[in-house]
């Protein structure tokens, strides 16, 4: 009987240690059809953010929508969506590319933005991709020894392609829990990963006003002024999205990298995201103003 008493206070006090410690397993993300179908698609934290830059780095390349889907669905089967330092032989990363075969040094490859390049570089090579089927076009590049294994995550890989170009508004959500081992956050982190993600150039294409949003606020700003990114929405001039689309990739794009940057809030279009179990985006206060995504950081 004491024994069972032990065991239970025990336990009791595990439990009562995860809750207050929010050690709920990996926190999660989701992503919805805008089709209203009903048709979803659950993922950890850490795929997010590779899914994030895998879409960044395409339509930065001015890569279709589609291209982003293949790009997805390969690493889906590749790695699930995981930065994998192991593989088969000597492949590595998002998509198990071989330095062995060309693809780049081992730091390269283990870099997911360079990854993510270098597969769209080969993709672009393919004449046609954008009408060939999706197993096709990924085996064109991927050279694999299952060549059918890519067709199956074709769904949940354009419901990611959907959000993450912005096509879709409002679709993705995640808990916004710290990772396990989270980076580094705040303004600063967030300014280099859209850097990383989208390039100087792409996120400073409205000029002298984008560099002044992007600058460190001074020593003598609020504390919600330090914790606070707006990022401009340059005009859709040149570009085949339009630019209430831009901003839902922007947007969507600050959602998937909340855990690990520690981002709390984002708001665009008077629509607005909170971290906690559970988010979705809700009506906002405010005007819904299509230039800017406001991230504030913990």
């Amino acid at each position: 009987m004491a024994g069972a008493i032990v065991v239970l206070a025990a336990l009791a006090g595990y439990l009562t240690l995860q809750y207050l410690t929010g050690s709920r397993g990996a926190p999660r993300c989701t992503v919805v059809s805008g089709k209203g179908d009903g048709a979803s698609y659950e993922f950890t934290a850490e795929q997010a953010v590779n899914a994030a830059t895998i879409s960044a780095i395409g339509t930065t390349r001015g890569m279709p929508e589609r291209a982003v889907t293949i790009a997805l669905a390969t690493a889906l089967q590749e790695s699930e969506l995981r930065n994998l330092e192991h593989g088969d032989r000597d492949s590595l990363g998002l998509f198990q590319q071989r330095p062995s075969q060309g693809w780049g040094t081992e730091e390269e490859i283990l870099d997911p933005a360079y990854a993510a390049g270098e597969f769209y570089r080969h993709l672009a090579k393919v004449p046609d991709y954008t009408s060939l089927p999706l197993t096709v076009a990924a085996q064109r590049v991927q050279r694999s020894g299952f060549p059918d294994a890519y067709a199956k995550h074709e769904p949940d890989a354009a419901l990611l392609a959907a959000a993450l170009t912005g096509r879709a508004a409002a679709t993705l959500t995640c808990e916004g829990r710290p990772a396990v081992k989270p980076g580094p956050g705040g303004p600063d982190a967030v300014r280099a990963a859209l850097v990383r993600d989208f390039g100087r150039e792409a996120v400073q294409t409205a000029g002298a006003e984008v560099k002044a949003a992007f600058a460190t606020p001074p020593a003598t700003a609020s504390p919600a002024a330090k914790s606070r990114v707006t990022i401009p929405v340059p005009p859709a001039s040149g570009s085949n999205k339009t630019r209430t689309q831009r901003g839902w990739e922007l947007a969507h794009w600050a959602v998937a990298n909340a855990s690990a940057l520690r981002i709390e809030r984002v708001s665009y279009v008077g629509r607005e995201w909170k971290a906690g179990v559970g988010s979705e985006w809700r009506a906002a206060g405010g005007e819904a103003a299509t230039d800017a995504v406001s991230v504030v950081t913990r």
